[in-house]
């Protein structure tokens, strides 16, 4: 299939489910954490950039186990199980009660992760250390990164339903605003009654007035942050269904850095490898990795505002409506891995055509042009902002109806956004699984998703200047430091090529 090789679709299935629980989770969780421990944009992107963080650095732990050990299949299948137990975790209603009992199965999930992750994705490089099928490493991991996509398209969506739908079983409706305003009315904070009554009698079936208006945003409230857990628990099973997939066809992949002596003696082609490469040919691969890897902590500092900010402005800024259709703020995050599965079969064929005529770029080329695109969709959002009224302007009151956008604006923005991370994640993977020295495959997955987890420790700051600062000085910082990052990595190019040869 694809003309592959054969372990190369059987990976991408196992991994495609844990990314579909991975992003049922991620679609939903800041405003979860918004909306059961009644936390501003601030503090809950605090704890998201935490929990991202973690994710990624923890890889590089994953990375090292894998390497030391040699196990790289019985670190992905720990790295299932662990993960599977932080989701039940956090599905437990009764035990999530704070805030830090909250990041702490974040956490679990998070170290089952690193486990699975980076391996994962070195076992699909070894793949393609056959000669046979060298030419065909980059088209590789844009296949193996679009079958991922493929579960996260649909992930927003469930995590919605799931959510929605115990929440219409209390006798209410989905309603964005009303979260932040039962907490604040919990709290004893100020509030417009008026406001907060039209809506708590829009999305109830009997009617509230000032005296019942204390219990209905306890209850509503209730209603939909178990509606929130109850989401979280389909990621058990997308785990389990990864877990089977991986063990029915693990016999198909390679172990990277196994020996594989014969009878004769003869070395494997891990330790020929490691033969042919000079120390200082292995000190040039590792400098030009750590150089990408310090590019690419930009994009993904601007890129994950997906799952922040961006969500953020969904849920505040923009009209959540098309037509007569109700939309979630959480449901944007679905665009993504759709265009991910759409455009990546376009994006192969062009790449391909480029390269029959001898004129496809480079892979660091590639990255570059990618932190251009991705500059690009944050000066839109600048635009579209101008004159929006800030959230320190509002002091807590949703933004009234006039000043709210249209949902194309999100919708354009994160299809630019994922051109961008077409050109810089898959190509990212390959350029590390080719360029990282024979003995240290694993190790440099791991770097590769720790410079995300850089990235993903700033995330708050975008949550810091959402919160503090004009829309569109905000987005503007994410445009300037993608721009910045393509100047630098065209000035590398040359030498990254040379590199990688």
């Amino acid at each position: 299939m694809f003309n592959q090789p054969k372990g190369l679709i059987p990976a991408a299935l196992s991994n495609m489910g844990e990314r579909f629980g991975f992003y049922v989770m991620m679609a939903i969780l800041t405003l979860f954490l918004m909306s059961k421990f009644d936390l501003d944009g601030s503090q809950a992107g605090a704890l998201y950039s935490v929990f991202y963080c973690a994710i990624y650095i923890l890889a590089l732990v994953g990375g090292v186990i894998a390497d030391k050990t040699k196990n790289y299949k019985g670190t992905i299948i720990a790295g299932l199980l662990v993960m599977s137990l932080g989701y039940a975790l956090l599905a437990i209603p009764a035990l999530i009660t704070t805030e830090w009992i909250a990041l702490g199965a974040l956490l679990v999930i998070a170290f089952g992760n690193g486990l699975f992750k980076g391996n994962l994705q070195a076992v699909v490089g070894q793949l393609y250390d056959d000669p046979k099928w060298s030419h065909k490493r980059d088209s590789g991991f844009q296949i193996f990164y679009m079958f991922i996509n493929i579960g996260g398209c649909i992930a927003p969506f469930v995590a919605v339903w799931v959510r929605n739908t115990f929440v219409k079983m209390q006798g209410y409706a989905y309603n964005a605003d009303l979260p932040g305003l039962c907490n604040a009315l919990l709290a004893d904070r100020e509030v417009n009654t008026d406001l907060f009554l039209e809506y708590a009698n829009q999305v109830s079936q009997t009617e509230v007035n000032l005296s019942t208006l204390r219990e209905f945003a306890q209850n509503y409230l209730e209603a939909f942050n178990t509606g929130f857990h109850y989401a979280f628990s389909v990621a058990i099973v997308a785990m389990l269904i990864s877990l089977v997939i991986f063990l029915c066809f693990k016999k198909q992949l390679p172990t990277p850095g196994a020996k594989k002596a014969a009878a004769s003696g003869e070395k494997s082609a891990a330790e020929k490898e490691e033969i042919r490469q000079s120390a200082k040919e292995i000190k040039q691969r590792i400098m030009a990795l750590m150089a990408v890897f310090g590019v690419v902590i930009f994009f993904w500092f601007s890129f994950h505002q997906n799952g922040l900010t961006l969500t953020m402005f969904a849920k505040d800024y923009t009209h959540l409506a098309l037509g007569n259709m109700q939309l979630s703020a959480e449901i944007f995050q679905s665009i993504n891995p759709f265009v991910v599965v759409f455009l990546t079969p376009i994006i192969m064929w062009i790449f391909s055509a480029l390269a029959r005529r001898g004129k496809e770029p480079s892979t660091p080329r590639k990255i570059a042009i990618g932190m251009g695109i991705a500059a690009i969709a944050y000066v839109v959002m600048c635009v579209a902002s101008i004159g929006l009224p800030s959230q320190a302007s509002l002091a807590g009151e949703p933004v009234p109806a006039a000043d709210r956008v249209t949902p194309w604006i999100l919708f354009s923005v994160y299809f630019i956004l994922t051109v961008a991370e077409l050109f810089i994640s898959p190509l990212g993977l390959s350029f590390v699984s080719k360029v990282a020295p024979a003995h240290l495959q694993g190790l440099m997955q791991g770097c590769w998703l720790g410079a995300t987890a850089v990235g993903n420790a700033c995330l708050f700051l975008g949550a810091v200047m959402y919160q503090s600062i004009s829309l569109s000085a905000t987005w503007s910082v994410f445009a300037i430091v993608c721009f910045i990052s393509m100047a630098v990595m065209l000035c590398m190019v040359k030498w990254l090529e040379r590199v990688a040869k």
